[in-house]
């Protein structure tokens, strides 16, 4: 009999919702059976989120990962790092950002020595976490340090069968043009086409979105998709990849909606998140594509705006847990 996946799961940043989507998305059947799960974290901080939540889960606590021994029980592993009283929900918290730092470093470590086959983490606050002393350009790049991945790792969202992923991520919008290089472009198609093909998709249907309005209309509006975005994709089209484009960013959802592609490479971060969240708030999953370990995490923030309210809609949590055991293989 083919063994259940052993899966991480954090409690994301304390001061906003991730603890409260936990809880409640522990509660399906099918996700406690498709994984055994290990929460590691703050029991103070999960008790904290089923309260909220209004629910109960029930779990075995656990010092180490050696110490499973029934693939049919969620387990926790306490970390003791966080005091609910150290904190106020809704409110960034040094604290708070340096225990997520902590927490995360040790479910990596332990996928990175093979005693977890991936992990998912709930919301994060990418400045708490900055403020708490882990100081990078966004968690992708933490983990990324962490494994010694020097490139060939990009950010990825998930919708449904849809995937989206992109030349820049976490940078100024005022750096955007300079970041827009064929060879870059290039690399991002290539990582697009590859990470779906290790998911099981045959030939999969790549769109390309244009930089500048109306694609640059010529050169008249920018000259980033005649330089340096067109050549990229005619390289890999010769290469064998099924890619079109650069399509006008104002209606590459129109396309998208009409069209049968299975991923969109935008140029930049909320070219295609505005859209994308959109399309499904509670659905969509952000993967920390081309690192060696399945990573997932939903595509929304903490909610400081809800925070104990009990209001959380767990949808795409409940996706990234079940993105995270397709991409680790099972």
């Amino acid at each position: 009999m083919k063994r259940k996946p052993l899966m991480g799961l954090t409690l994301g940043d304390a001061t906003g919702i991730g603890s409260e989507l936990v809880a409640k998305s522990l509660q399906s059947g099918e996700i406690r059976q498709l994984a055994t799960w290990v929460l590691v974290g703050d029991e103070r901080v999960f008790q904290q989120g089923q309260a909220i939540a209004g629910v109960s889960v029930s779990y075995q606590k656990i010092d180490t990962i050696d110490q499973i021994d029934s693939e049919d029980q969620i387990y926790f592993i306490d970390l003791q790092n966080l005091s609910t009283d150290s904190y106020t929900l809704g409110q960034l918290s040094i604290d708070s950002g340096k225990a997520t730092g902590e927490t995360l470093t040790f479910v990596l470590k332990l996928a990175q020595q093979k005693k977890l086959d991936g992990f998912v983490y709930a919301p994060i606050n990418k400045e708490a976490l900055h403020s708490g002393g882990f100081h990078f350009q966004d968690e992708l790049h933490f983990f990324a340090s962490l494994l010694d991945c020097k490139e060939g790792f990009s950010e990825i969202n998930v919708m449904g069968d849809l995937w989206f992923t992109r030349i820049t991520s976490h940078v100024p919008l005022k750096e955007v043009s300079s970041l827009i290089k064929k060879d870059r472009v290039a690399r991002i198609i290539r990582f697009a086409h590859d990470t779906l093909i290790s998911v099981g998709f045959d030939n999969p249907r790549i769109a390309v979105a244009a930089l500048n309005p109306h694609a640059g209309d010529g050169g008249l509006l920018g000259t980033e998709e005649i330089d340096e975005i067109s050549p990229a994709i005619h390289e890999a089209w010769e290469q064998g990849i099924n890619v079109v484009g650069p399509y006008p960013a104002d209606t590459i959802f129109l396309r998208l909606q009409t069209k049968p592609f299975d991923c969109l490479v935008s140029m930049y971060h909320d070219q295609a998140q505005t859209g994308m969240k959109l399309l499904g708030f509670n659905k969509g999953v952000t993967v920390s594509g081309g690192l060696p370990i399945a990573i997932a995490t939903p595509a929304h923030g903490t909610a400081f705006d809800i925070a104990g309210k009990g209001t959380s809609d767990p949808g795409a949590t409940v996706q990234a847990m079940k993105l995270a055991v397709r991409l680790a293989g099972f």
